[in-house]
């Protein structure tokens, strides 16, 4: 007897594709928001110079009677960034349009949105790197010198804020500091009873060491406490005078193994003894995240290469740094890299599991700093006061969305999203800041970056 079986029949089956999306992983977007606002007029180039008057000396003695004061020098120092253009475009074609089921212009819309909140996110972590009040866990001398178990504790807590009150930072939520009269008699209004209304530090840290940090009981009893009075996005909780966020868009820093390079012809370096550092960037948030121990010296002659074999691990790309001393200060000139944009001809953005030749050196740029020691994950966090960094504004974000038919585009077969920004971040003042290093006790057994 025949029998009908569904397998006879897979040519009719109509495949099914829910009608919504799925999530995608959320970025915590909290440091930005921290930076004071700054505005660079249009018209005046691209860099913002801040400037800080220096307090005077105070007088080492009483007035002579009738002989004035000798008087004091006025002293100040500036600081300055500049303005960069960001920004980025989604591309559609019509066909895609017409023949896909979900409405990819809508998602494209969301797309950008999120990848520019994300890159200003981004771009001030890497701004607040050049921090250079910096504190390793357990008073180790460097990124280098940590150890497992070195994970943030409440004593590195208290010497940032001990610290950054000596250094006389000031508070978000205080009191003017030009305000130096204060009636003892009068008390203070009801309101600023309130632990929302008392002035604070504010620091930003890892998801993972934000859990390293509520290990400790005290922690976890304030922040049960300070649950009802959260200020911030993705606010932890507040402790010893800071409010914590977390975010997990921190970068963080792994060491690679060693890699080295040969010399090969073809190059324009001089004769003489060379050094390499490589580094790996995610290709997700574009962080140099892995990094290599800086190479052997490399002897060459004149007109010689470099030859570097790279790491194979995906989800990475590579960046290779040349000098003659141990501490390289330029990127490596390489025609495996980008062939368009201000980082054309420079030896970053590396396909993995290349062999590349590195001819020269490039434009002036300094490696992360030094690895950490292998095995180990080491995670910066912030603690900072009002002032101590800000965001330089030329053009705000605008977005565009090219739905029309034009000269180049005369059979409108193309949609384009797209986003732009001018700004920079700027570190107004280093005393206001500060920064630690820091290990962390919990690890995932499986790959984030997957995620």
């Amino acid at each position: 007897m025949p029998v009908n079986v569904s397998t006879q029949f897979t040519a009719d089956v109509e495949n099914y594709i829910a009608d919504k999306t799925l999530p995608i992983a959320r970025r915590q977007l909290v440091v930005y928001q921290f930076g004071d606002p700054l505005e660079l007029p249009k018209g005046r180039g691209t860099t913002y110079t801040a400037t800080r008057f220096n307090r005077v000396p105070l007088p080492f003695a009483p007035l002579s009677e009738g002989v004035p004061p000798v008087g004091q020098t006025m002293t100040f120092v500036q600081v300055s960034a500049t303005a960069l253009q960001w920004g980025d475009k989604i591309t559609l074609t019509d066909v895609a349009e017409l023949t896909i089921k979900h409405p990819l212009f809508q998602k494209a819309i969301e797309l950008i949105g999120l990848q520019a909140g994300e890159t200003l996110e981004r771009n001030t972590f890497n701004n607040l790197m050049a921090t250079t009040q910096v504190n390793f866990v357990n008073s180790r001398a460097n990124r280098a010198a940590l150890v497992s178990g070195d994970v943030i504790n409440t004593f590195e807590l208290i010497r940032a804020r001990a610290t950054l009150d000596t250094l006389g930072a000031i508070r978000f939520d205080s009191a003017d500091p030009t305000d130096t009269k204060k009636d003892a008699g009068a008390g203070e209004p009801e309101a600023s009873n309130s632990p929302r209304n008392m002035s604070h530090y504010v620091s930003v840290m890892h998801t993972l060491v934000e859990a390293d940090f509520t290990q400790n009981s005290d922690v976890k009893l304030a922040w049960s406490y300070s649950d009802l009075y959260r200020l911030y996005n993705d606010e932890a909780g507040e402790w010893g005078g800071i409010r914590f966020c977390r975010s997990n868009l921190v970068p963080t820093f792994t060491a690679m193994a060693q890699i080295g390079g040969s010399a090969v012809s073809g190059g324009t370096f001089g004769a003489g003894t060379y050094y390499i550092v490589v580094t790996a960037s995610d290709t997700q948030n574009q962080y140099e995240s892995q990094i290599a121990p800086v190479s052997s010296g490399i002897v060459l002659t004149a007109n010689q290469a470099i030859s570097v074999v790279l790491p194979s691990k995906p989800g990475f790309t590579y960046n290779v740094y040349v000098g003659t001393t141990t501490t390289p200060t330029n990127l490596g000139l390489s025609s495996a890299g980008p062939t368009s944009g201000p980082m054309t001809g420079q030896a970053t953005q590396l396909a993995p599991g290349t062999t590349v030749t590195i001819t020269g050196a490039g434009v002036a740029q300094m490696p992360p700093s030094t690895p950490p020691a292998s095995g180990l994950t080491v995670y910066p966090m912030w603690v900072f006061g009002r002032g101590a960094y800000g965001q330089v504004m030329l053009d705000d974000i605008s977005t565009t969305y090219l739905t029309g038919a034009d000269k180049s585009d005369p059979l409108n077969q193309q949609r384009v999203v797209g986003w732009k920004v001018m700004y920079g971040t700027i570190i107004l003042n280093q005393m206001f800041m500060c920064m630690i290093e820091s290990v962390s006790a919990f690890k995932a057994t499986f790959d984030a970056t997957a995620a």
